[in-house]
């Protein structure tokens, strides 16, 4: 999706008013793509598309400016009723670079052509000097043609084309966009298909769009222009096929039409998770942990955007995309010892062999040895032509210019062979991994200087309740320090993400709800601790039932309560429990995965380990348990108490004994699962 402009170059700064583009693709969404001129964005939007169809991908290009005028004028200016006759039009007449082009010039020529200077187009965006033929106001303005277009007679707020300077001068962009488009039609001729005057049966299609159509106000921290076209790639890319050809069923062949007019209330439910994304099944009373897990992972997905980063900065950020080899590694045959080098292997037997001059080391350029004859070799180095062998020096005695040893050795001996570690074209990293320093040895040796991740994600957390205070104030009777929020935050740095401190909020409904409202647009996600049930002070509950978008999941599982689990504008919000302990093993078990779908990680399965028990239980049927646990001996020792408000035992403990659904008789010296705290984190 392109944002058009119709200015002058505007740097190397990335501004508002400027060129910008946000593709989806592979349904990954990138950052956003700043053009500083139209020059810049022409050869960008070919390179595009041509790399593109390269890779047999089909691909739908929106520009947020008109593709045709009201009727009547397109015959007026050129003789045909045809608006690719006025795309080429353009194409002949604007002369465009990347400070100076002559499109109020030529709009002043066409009014008084067909106009009498007194319109069709008005407003000189040139402070010194008039055109003729273009009035600066609409003062003695006569248009010779409708004013809109049938689409934005329904398009409410949307701009006249005939407007050439001033906010809103959608007719720069036309006069400036379609020489562009024209040529891109031209250079990729037979493969594209420009809607809706041609039927979209080409790899490629032009869209017109207007962002405003559907989307929201960009947050404070990002520039305009960028928001409405990332957004709206978004929008457009969360399309099933049959709402996609739903939209497309147009019929406008001269003056086109806006992309999505009709259908802006589905356009602007395509949010990254829907209300519904937690909503289980009918009937679903206690869910099992099992099922729950199975439900996160397959409604949530991905809410970050992507960026570029040096490989050297990469460490813990998640791949947005596969990576592929750009070169094998070893690049070429190789020595894999310090030795003499020759052709061939050798049987029993003594052997002598003419030493050459000189030597093979790391980084030397491969030279050649002539038959019957060998070299030193360090290891390392490349094997010179007519090297396929290599010899330990400890092997050898070097005299009067011979290399002397005793056999057998095999052919190939002490080498590697060129890719055997790596070929070219390997994937080498898969997208969803978090980036340990291994992969970035194995990028860097493939010859990969940057990589395409996931911008980290932003979780932000509240604690709620009036019984809550603050460590640095004094606590009355029947007051508690607040706990929660500094261990989920805690959790989340350990999880790889960026925690964000949203405070404390009291029993307060309003302000509960204005510091969610806040929140908008500043992260990616919440968890809020405490009023997430359904009693008289659960305001997390019942400001997400306000909203229509409040999911309880009552799940099996100890410690614990129901879930809250909703959406706050758009953001994904986790109502956890009250108590500690059940807040830090709600977040480990259910949070954790679910936040890192979010961040565009794989979903991450905790490594548990079969462990003998120091200890022993008796368990009833019909909830997962998870005991606060610890390897002593390579025994499992659990906390003494189960109590939720034990903080004491979460920082006692190094990990969670889990036992099943089922009821179990657990005895000392059986085998029950473990799973490390380390098992949880990033």
């Amino acid at each position: 999706m392109v944002d058009w402009s119709g200015g002058n170059d505007t740097g190397t700064n990335p501004r508002e008013d400027a060129i910008w583009v946000a593709v989806s693709r592979l349904g990954q969404l990138e950052t956003p793509v700043y053009l500083r001129n139209r020059i810049e964005a022409e050869k960008w939007l070919a390179g595009l598309i041509d790399a593109e169809m390269r890779a047999s991908r089909r691909v739908l290009i929106g520009f947020d400016f008109p593709f045709g005028y009201p009727k009547g004028f397109a015959a007026a200016l050129t003789g045909r009723a045809d608006p690719f006759a006025v795309w080429e039009w353009f194409e002949r007449q604007i002369q465009d670079t990347p400070t100076l082009n002559n499109r109020f010039d030529l709009a002043g020529q066409i009014n008084q052509a067909l106009g009498q200077g007194q319109g069709p187009f008005w407003s000189n965006g040139l402070r010194k000097r008039d055109i003729a033929g273009l009035p600066r106001t609409k003062a003695g303005y006569v248009n010779p043609f409708p004013d809109r277009r049938a689409a934005e007679l329904r398009a409410k707020g949307s701009f006249t084309c005939w407007q050439m300077a001033g906010a809103g001068a959608v007719g720069s962009q036309v006069f400036t966009g379609l020489p562009v488009l024209s040529r891109l039609r031209k250079r990729f001729a037979g493969r594209v298909a420009v809607w809706p005057f041609e039927a979209l049966d080409k790899p490629v299609a032009f869209v017109e769009i207007w962002p405003s159509l559907t989307v929201t106000p960009a947050p404070e921290n990002m520039i305009k222009d960028a928001w409405q076209v990332q957004e709206t790639v978004r929008q457009v890319a969360a399309l099933d096929a049959d709402v996609l050809a739903r939209i497309l069923d147009v019929t406008a062949p001269e003056e086109g039409w806006i992309f999505g007019l009709g259908f802006e209330t589905l356009l602007q439910g395509t949010r990254p998770l829907r209300n519904d994304c937690f909503a289980l099944p009918p009937g679903v009373h206690w869910t099992p942990v099992d099922e729950a897990l199975a439900n996160l992972k397959q409604r949530l997905r991905p809410v970050t955007t992507t960026e570029q980063v040096p490989v050297d900065t990469a460490l813990g950020r998640i791949a947005a995309q596969d990576v592929m080899a750009n070169r094998a590694n070893p690049p070429l045959p190789n020595t894999a010892v310090d030795g003499y080098g020759f052709a061939g292997g050798r049987g029993e037997g003594d052997h002598e062999l003419p030493l050459m001059q000189g030597r093979a080391a790391a980084g030397d350029a491969p030279g050649k040895v002539p038959e019957g004859r060998a070299i030193r070799v360090l290891t390392g180095a490349a094997l010179p032509a007519g090297v396929d062998t290599v010899i330990l020096q400890e092997d050898v005695k070097i005299v009067a210019g011979t290399v002397r040893f005793h056999g057998v050795i095999k052919q190939g001996a002490n080498t590697r062979k060129a890719g055997e570690d790596v070929q070219k074209g390997d994937r080498i990293v898969s997208a969803g991994r978090r980036l340990v320093p291994a992969d970035l040895a194995l990028l860097a040796a493939t010859g990969t200087a940057s990589i395409v991740v996931r911008k980290p994600l932003r979780v932000g957390v509240i604690s709620t309740g009036d019984e809550i205070v603050q460590p640095d104030h004094a606590a009355a009777d029947g007051q508690i320090y607040d706990a929660n929020r500094p261990m989920l935050m805690g959790l989340i740095a350990q999880f790889g993400y960026t925690a964000v401190d949203l405070g404390h909020v009291g029993d307060n409904r309003a302000a509960l709800r204005a510091r969610l409202d806040a929140a908008g647009g500043t992260v990616d996600a919440i968890l809020t601790s405490g009023g997430a049930s359904a009693g008289d002070e659960d305001h997390v509950s019942a400001l997400l039932s306000e909203a229509g978008a409040l999911s309880l999941w009552r799940i099996a599982v100890k410690p614990g309560r129901p879930l809250a689990l909703g959406m706050w504008q758009g953001t994904p919000v986790f109502g956890l429990p009250g108590n500690p302990v059940a807040a830090m093993v709600c977040t480990l078990v259910f949070a954790r995965p679910a936040l890192g779908l979010m961040a565009g990680e794989d979903w991450k399965e905790p490594q548990g380990f079969d462990v003998p028990a120091a200890f022993a239980k008796r368990k009833k049927p019909g909830r997962r348990e998870f005991l606060r646990a610890r390897i002593r001996d390579g025994r499992a020792e659990v906390f003494a108490s189960e109590g939720s408000g034990r903080i004491s035992g979460l920082s006692w403990a190094e990990g969670l004994v889990e036992l099943p659904d089922e009821a179990v008789d657990v005895k000392e010296g059986d085998l029950v699962r473990y799973i490390p705290y380390g098992s949880f984190s990033g």
